[in-house]
C-alpha cells in the first residue's frame, strides 16, 4: 500500500483560533450580595447564631435560596463573609506620622465594634468558633489574616517617612506585625466587648503612646 500524505491546509482553511469557554449562569450582583450579608448580620443580631437560618436570610434579603446559596454553601461561610465585610471599611491613611495613623485607624476600629450589629455579630461568631475548629479556622483567615494589612502598611509608611527601621528579616517582621495587631485588636475589642467601656480619643491618645514606647518615641502631652 502506497504511504499517503498529508495534504497542508490553506491559510483560509485554517481552524479558527480556540476562545475560552463562557461561565456558566448569570454573572453575580453585587446589590444581591450585598442584601444577604446585611440581612445576614440582621437576622444573627435578632437570633443568635442557632436561631439564624439560611431560609431566613434569603427571605430578608429578597433572593431565593437558590440564589443564596449558589453565592454560599453553608452558613459558617456566609455568617463569616458577612462579618468580614464590615472590617472591609477600615483603611490605614497615611497622616505624616505613626502616632496619628495608629490614632486614626485605632479610633475607625473602635467605632466599629461600637455598633450593636457588629457587636453581636463578632458575640456570636467568636464563641460558635470556640467549639467549631473549622469555622475558627475560617474567621482567622477571612477576618483576621486580611485585616494585619493595616499593620503592614502602617510600619511601611513609617519606614518611608524614617520614623521606623528596615525590616531584619521577613520572619522577624511577620512576627512583629502578628504582635502588634494582636495587641491592638485584642486591646480595643477587650475594652468594648468585655469590659464594656467607651473608648475616647484621650484613651487612644495613652493607648497609642504605651505603644510607641518602646520604640522610643517621645511621650508627648495631651
Amino acid at each position: 500500500m502506497a504511504p499517503t500524505t498529508q495534504q497542508p491546509v490553506a491559510p483560509d482553511q485554517a481552524a479558527p483560533p480556540a476562545t475560552p469557554p463562557r461561565g456558566k449562569g448569570r454573572p453575580r450582583s453585587a446589590a444581591a450580595d450585598l442584601a444577604i450579608l446585611d440581612a445576614t448580620r440582621e437576622a444573627l443580631a435578632e437570633l443568635g447564631w442557632g436561631g439564624l437560618t439560611m431560609g431566613d436570610v434569603a427571605t430578608r434579603a429578597g433572593v431565593a435560596k437558590t440564589t443564596l446559596y449558589r453565592r454560599w454553601p453553608s452558613k459558617n461561610e456566609l455568617v463569616v463573609d458577612a462579618v468580614a465585610s464590615l472590617f472591609d471599611e477600615l483603611e490605614m491613611v497615611d497622616l505624616g506620622s505613626l502616632r496619628a495613623d495608629i490614632e486614626a485607624v485605632v479610633a475607625q476600629f473602635a467605632t466599629l465594634l461600637a455598633r450593636p450589629e457588629t457587636q453581636a455579630a463578632l458575640l456570636a461568631l467568636f464563641a460558635e468558633g470556640s467549639r467549631d475548629p473549622q469555622l475558627r479556622r475560617r474567621i482567622r483567615e477571612r477576618i483576621v489574616e486580611p485585616q494585619k494589612y493595616l499593620v503592614q502598611q502602617g510600619r511601611a509608611q513609617a519606614q518611608s517617612r524614617g520614623e521606623l527601621g528596615p525590616d531584619l528579616d521577613e520572619v522577624t517582621a511577620a512576627e512583629e506585625i502578628d504582635i502588634i495587631f494582636d495587641t491592638i485588636a485584642g486591646t480595643v475589642e477587650h475594652r468594648l466587648l468585655v469590659s464594656g467601656r467607651p473608648i475616647t480619643p484621650a484613651w487612644i491618645h495613652r493607648f497609642t503612646t504605651l505603644l510607641l514606647s518602646p520604640l522610643g518615641h517621645p511621650q508627648e502631652a495631651g
